[in-house]
């Protein structure tokens, strides 16, 4: 699986077509891609490069100019040439789209690109190949320091800031209708301690204006 999306909003640019028969549960994996790139569009993941654990696989993703490069493999497949097999896809991506991507408004506007990832997975899928030994080989290209999470966690903690910036606004707006109601309760105060005062001045002036209009 393969897919490029936007970080700002999390809008799928293009993807992979691969017809998922033989990945058990695919449509599961692509949920939880979704819920990925949506938790990245409200920063909840800020790591620039990243791999994921869930099941048997395992997500990487590298993001550049607001752009979200992800793809998933087993495993066993190596963490370099995972992230290479990216680096190309968003050099390439950059080089042909670069200039629509922000303005881009529907999912999948550069699905034209699936032919570029289908011909670059080809150079990745055997990793036995002269070319992927010489770039496991290749030390100016490192992946040590890229941190590995479990998948439950990264969507868990996207969950628990949701919940916690829910439970916020519910909050603000509690204490706006608490304070709407504490000011209602002290005018009603007032009018029930200086009502009866009123009434007592206002019998008393018209008692005076009746009597200098009687004499």
């Amino acid at each position: 699986m393969t897919m490029i999306a936007r970080v700002t909003d999390g809008l799928p640019l293009a993807e992979g077509l691969d017809d998922g028969r033989d990945l058990a549960d695919a449509e599961m994996y692509k949920q939880q891609v979704k819920a990925l790139f949506k938790n990245l569009s409200k920063g909840h993941n800020e790591a620039s490069r990243m791999s994921i654990e869930t099941g048997p696989y395992v997500f990487h993703y590298i993001i550049e100019g607001r752009v979200c490069y992800l793809t998933m493999c087993d495993r066993a497949y190596p963490k370099k040439l995972a992230f290479q097999y990216l680096e190309d896809l968003k050099n390439e991506f950059e080089r042909v789209n670069g200039a629509q991507i922000e303005t881009a408004a529907r999912p999948y506007a550069f699905i034209k690109f699936d032919t570029f990832i289908q011909k670059t997975k080809k150079l990745y899928l055997d990793t036995r190949t002269q070319r992927n030994i010489a770039k496991l080989n290749d030390e100016l290209y490192e992946v040590h320091q890229i941190m590995t999470r479990n998948v439950q966690e990264v969507l868990g903690v996207g969950e628990k800031l949701d919940q916690v910036s829910q439970m916020s606004s519910r909050l603000t707006s509690e204490s706006h209708i608490y304070a709407d109601k504490a000011r209602d309760l002290n005018r009603q105060a007032l009018i029930r301690k200086w009502a009866p005062v009123a009434i007592v001045l206002g019998v008393v002036f018209l008692l005076f204006w009746v009597k200098t209009k009687l004499w």
